[in-house]
């Protein structure tokens, strides 16, 4: 693995030093440029959390991924440059799930004048790394919150628009073998929404683009909208030019695709559709 070819992949030009710019700019570059997404959860390719294979899959294929491989690469490059970077466990959505939901998501915290939270693997959360602070951190147009809570767990709290609304972590080393053991089950259980529908996203400065089964989106503050992918020319078409994904099987792809929204919405014009989730 060369951290160049990392840095290319993301197109960071700065200079390559441990300091608040520094991991500023390349938070940034990779949320601009590197999507979220599961195909491979879809089509049935085991997913690890080893930083080898998400190297080959984000740099070597130019793909993207979720949180077990876009943290963890990110890590590893951060490490490369000289941060000090800890990878920490957190549950999304453990307000409503309780305990059950811790490891079902990598972040990261980097240690510079103070901690800062790191997260690439959300897929719509903060653009730019925010210190480990209670209150409102603004980015543009967009609010996020972190609070202390009494369990001594830290909340993050997205955006007014932003999905999933938040996840909560303490300021401590992953459970590796919580993250182990989420990352299989999220791959397998029949009620993972990863194993239920297709989910890959990009976000803009102060927007993201979501296609969730056949429904692509662009949301923003002032709203969203809609739109229904019609076939697999379509389909292959959209993840090109909007996500930059390429070579995938769409023969494969595209039936599980249809056969998921035709359980859940018929024939439903795009604008009746509700997609919860990512």
């Amino acid at each position: 693995m060369q951290l160049q070819a990392y840095l290319d992949r993301i197109g960071y030009r700065g200079p390559v030093e441990p300091t608040l710019e520094c991991l500023r700019q390349i938070h940034l570059r990779q949320v601009l440029s590197v999507p979220y997404e599961n195909i491979d959860v879809q089509l049935g390719v085991p997913i690890d959390q080893d930083v080898g294979r998400a190297f080959e899959k984000v740099v070597g294929r130019r793909r993207g991924g979720w949180c077990y491989e876009l943290n963890a690469l990110l890590g590893w490059a951060l490490s490369e440059i000289g941060f000090d970077v800890m990878r920490a466990s957190a549950g999304v959505s453990r307000d409503q799930r309780g305990d059950t939901a811790l490891g079902n998501h990598l972040i990261l915290l980097v240690r510079l004048d103070q901690l800062y939270l790191v997260d690439q693997g959300l897929g719509d959360g903060i653009r730019e790394p925010i210190p480990l602070e209670a209150g409102t951190h603004r980015q543009g147009s967009l609010a996020f919150r972190l609070a202390k809570m009494a369990d001594g767990y830290w909340r993050f709290h997205s955006h007014s628009f932003g999905y999933p609304p938040s996840f909560d972590f303490r300021d401590e080393l992953a459970d590796e073998a919580s993250l182990a053991a989420k990352c299989v089950a999220l791959q397998e259980a029949p009620e993972s929404g990863f194993v239920q529908n297709l989910v890959c996203q990009i976000m803009g400065l102060e927007t993201v683009t979501c296609l969730t089964g056949r429904v692509l989106r662009i949301k923003s503050i002032e709203g969203a909208s809609k739109k229904l992918v019609g076939s697999q020319d379509e389909l292959a078409d959209i993840l090109d030019r909007t996500f930059g994904i390429r070579n995938v099987d769409f023969r494969l792809l595209w039936p599980k695709v249809v056969a998921r929204h035709d359980f859940l919405f018929g024939d439903k014009p795009a604008d009746q559709i509700e997609v919860v989730g990512m």
